[in-house]
C-alpha cells in the first residue's frame, strides 16, 4: 500500500487502514460500515477501496460472515426478529444476497420460541393479576413490544393470546 497522501482525500493509505484496525479492534464491522467511517473522515475514494480490498484479501473484513454473527447475535442476546434483523443488516451495507443468507439460519420455529421467551420475560414482571393490569391494555403492550423488535405481525398476536391463555389455565 501507498503511504503517499492523495490530494484529495483526508489523509494516507496507512492512515487509512489504522482507523480500519482500530474500528475492528472493538467489534467485527461491515465493509459498508468502514466505508462511511473512511468517507465521513474525508480519505479519497481511491484510498478507501485499496484499504477496504486489502482488508478483505486478508480476511479481517467478511460481510457474509458479518451478517451471520450479526443475526446470531441480535437475534439471540437481542430478541430481534427477521424483519428488524434485516432492517439493521441493510444499514450496515450487507448485500441482500449475504443478507438473505444469514436470515435463512433463523427459521420460524427459531424466531417463534424467541418471542415466546420475551413474552413470558415480560409476564414474569408484568402486574396481570396482581394490581389489575387488564388483559386487553396487556395484550396491546406486549403484542407492540414483538412488533417493534421485528416479529411478524401475526406471530406477534399469536404467541401473547397463546401466553395469556396459558397463564390463565394456571390460575
Amino acid at each position: 500500500m501507498s503511504s503517499g497522501r492523495d490530494n484529495a482525500g483526508g489523509g494516507t493509505e496507512a492512515q487509512a487502514k489504522e482507523v480500519c484496525l482500530r474500528l475492528l479492534s472493538d467489534r467485527a464491522r461491515s465493509r459498508g460500515e468502514l466505508a462511511d467511517r473512511l468517507t465521513r473522515r474525508e480519505y479519497s475514494p481511491e484510498i478507501i477501496e485499496r484499504v477496504l480490498d486489502r482488508l478483505a484479501e486478508v480476511g479481517l473484513i467478511d460481510d457474509a460472515d458479518f451478517a451471520r454473527e450479526w443475526v446470531r447475535s441480535r437475534h439471540t442476546y437481542s430478541g430481534r426478529g427477521k424483519r428488524a434483523l434485516a432492517l439493521e443488516l441493510k444499514r450496515k451495507g450487507i448485500a441482500q444476497e449475504d443478507a438473505q443468507q444469514a436470515l435463512d439460519l433463523i427459521d420460524q420455529d427459531d424466531e417463534r420460541a424467541r418471542a415466546v421467551e420475551l413474552v413470558d420475560k415480560k409476564l414474569r414482571s408484568a402486574a396481570y393479576g396482581r394490581d389489575g393490569i387488564d388483559r386487553d391494555k396487556l395484550t396491546r403492550r406486549l403484542v407492540a413490544m414483538l412488533a417493534r423488535r421485528g416479529f411478524p405481525p401475526g406471530m406477534c398476536f399469536d404467541v401473547v393470546k397463546e401466553r395469556l391463555r396459558e397463564l390463565d389455565d394456571l390460575r
